[in-house]
């Protein structure tokens, strides 16, 4: 959820103790305009922003959408020191959203053809940038893809560090005592043979960890079918089909919160 604070603290940091930059008197008009194509999200961010200004706001797409250069993502009206100052934080915040979500929308339309046995998802993990969780996990969406754990508290997922302090049988058997029923429990695996063991040990998801696709490929088919398989590790959007084409469940990608280019848009006040 966007909070004040989260707005009254951008703003700050960008506008400083004496903005005489946007000292403009009078009132104004402006568009939000995308100058490439892509997938647009991050507009409720931008709205809120203009509204905690005090300037009407009219989104005129929607989350999710795919954009042509120069199609008017959204218009705002107002006093035009506050259309101003908002003006490069709506651009930054849904520049880097839209960024994301159209890197997230390359890479579910690759599985598409590439995964012919069923569905792989793409999902996102919790790289991303301190303070904007919310924005680029909604941007993922935005994207066709799935957030994945919001926080620690939504999976118990057991990593390298855990079984190399506890053991494999004795981690799982650990988190599951103390965990909720309704949480699932995910393994990160380093093998075929480790995936079947987790499995047989009680893991809800197994993750296939930066593991070549053959070998996740012969993973999948050593795990039974109720139970959910995942692969991770360093997968761009390039790779994306390879992974796919394996049978995996779910396809989890850091790269599209910490490495998407951000979509080029550009506000323009009505002369």
């Amino acid at each position: 959820m966007l909070t004040t604070d989260a707005i009254e603290r951008w703003l700050r940091e960008d506008i400083g103790h004496r903005d005489v930059t946007n000292d403009v008197p009078g009132e104004t008009t402006g568009q939000l305009v995308s100058t490439e194509p892509g997938v647009i999200a991050g507009i409720d961010a931008a709205s809120a922003v203009f509204e905690y200004l005090d300037v009407a706001v009219t989104p005129t797409v929607s989350a999710g959408d795919r954009v042509d250069p120069g199609t008017t993502v959204l218009k705002a009206s107002g006093d035009a020191q506050a259309v101003l100052r908002g003006e490069r934080l709506v651009v930054n915040l849904v520049g880097h959203a839209s960024g994301v979500a159209t890197q997230t929308r390359q890479a579910v339309e690759m599985t598409k053809t590439a995964n012919t046995t069923g569905e792989t998802h793409i999902a996102g993990t919790r790289k991303t940038t301190p303070g904007l969780r919310g924005i680029e996990k909604r941007a993922v969406v935005a994207g066709g893809g799935d957030t994945h754990r919001l926080t620690l508290s939504g999976l118990v997922m057991i990593k390298d560090n855990h079984i190399a302090e506890l053991g494999l049988t004795k981690a799982i058997n650990r988190f599951r005592e103390r965990k909720s029923f309704a949480t699932k429990l995910e393994v990160e695996v380093e093998s075929p043979e480790m995936a079947v063991q987790a499995a047989e040990a009680g893991a809800d998801i197994v993750l296939f960890d930066n593991l070549h696709p053959e070998t996740v490929r012969q993973g999948v088919m050593r795990v039974p079918d109720d139970i959910l398989t995942e692969a991770s590790g360093g997968i761009t959007v390039e790779m994306v089909d390879a992974y796919a084409e394996t049978g995996v469940d779910i396809i989890s990608m850091g790269s599209l919160t910490h490495s998407a280019s951000s979509l080029d848009l550009s506000f323009r006040t009505d002369e």
